[in-house]
């Protein structure tokens, strides 16, 4: 038999087993792993566009002297090199209306180192010009060959008046004599888009035909038939490649004359005018008012 106090003493140790029995059974808690915070993303901001630097504007030293109405000897200062001209600005310009352009290129007499000047005082293309359009400025380049230094530097010209004055675009007219129309013609295979028309005289074609037949600008061209120079072949060839370019493109006959147009004169016009040959002879198509005509109509 037990006593009271034994069966206490026994009651207390069963309950402390039971206790530590139940803490045994308790499954033991993982603590949850700490999980690294996402790094902290940055967003690059990207950096601006390089704003393009403004073409810089090109220096032109004004001349000094006149002759007709003509500023002589201006000098355009470009990457092309130096460009000589001469220019006529109407009194009436002032910019607040769009006037036509008119480029005349000499023969080999008139280029800069035959002296300043010399195509004003041996070509009369200049002067004629202005019985077409009083709102019409007209330039007479005095450059240094008949080849593609001469055809840069006209383009590069040409670029500058149409920015530096305001120059109606659809009014841009350009004539060649003897080697300036070799290099008329050159400028015209780069960038005929510039011209409005272009009017050929006692010269040779030496630029590409297919940019002129794309941009669709009218050409004429005039020659003597017995021309001491070229001949009349070099002209005939250069308007039968157009005229076949045209064909090829789908234009009708009226069509291609309305863009092409072939003059030889015979030995008459010459005689008639007073020129003592076929070659020299060509200033006399500064005088007709057909063929003038024709351009400044375009």
């Amino acid at each position: 038999m037990f006593s009271g106090q034994q069966i206490l003493t026994l009651f207390l140790i069963l309950t402390m087993e039971l206790s530590l029995a139940s803490c045994g059974t308790e499954g033991t808690t993982q603590p949850t792993p700490e999980m690294p915070e996402p790094p902290t993303q940055v967003q690059e901001t990207p950096e601006p566009a390089p704003v393009p630097s403004p073409e810089p504007e090109l220096e032109v030293t004004e001349g000094t002297e006149t002759y007709r109405g003509f500023q002589m000897d201006n000098v355009l200062h470009a990457p092309e090199g130096a460009i000589h001209y001469h220019i006529y600005v109407p009194d009436g310009y002032d910019g607040s209306e769009p006037y036509a352009l008119f480029l005349t290129l000499p023969g080999y007499e008139g280029l800069y180192f035959q002296g300043m000047g010399q195509n004003l005082y041996s070509e009369n293309f200049a002067f004629e010009a202005l019985n077409y359009n009083d709102h019409m400025i007209v330039v007479a380049p005095q450059l240094s060959d008949w080849g593609e230094t001469s055809a840069e530097q006209t383009i590069a010209l040409t670029e500058y008046l149409l920015g530096r004055y305001n120059i109606d675009q659809e009014r841009v007219y350009a004539e060649g004599y003897s080697g300036g129309g070799e290099t008329m013609s050159q400028v015209m295979g780069m960038r005929p888009d510039l011209f409005t028309a272009y009017l050929q005289c006692s010269s040779q074609w030496d630029g590409a035909y297919e940019p002129v037949v794309e941009a669709r600008v009218p050409v004429y061209f005039v020659i003597g038939e017995s021309d001491e120079y070229y001949g009349s072949g070099p002209s005939q060839e250069a308007y039968d490649s157009l005229r076949e370019l045209y064909e090829q493109a789908g234009l009708s006959q009226a069509e291609i004359d309305q863009l092409l147009v072939l003059d030889i004169k015979d030995a008459d016009y010459f005689r008639d005018g007073g020129a003592p040959n076929q070659h020299g002879g060509g200033n006399l198509f500064a005088q007709d008012p057909e063929i003038m005509g024709w351009l400044f109509k375009q």
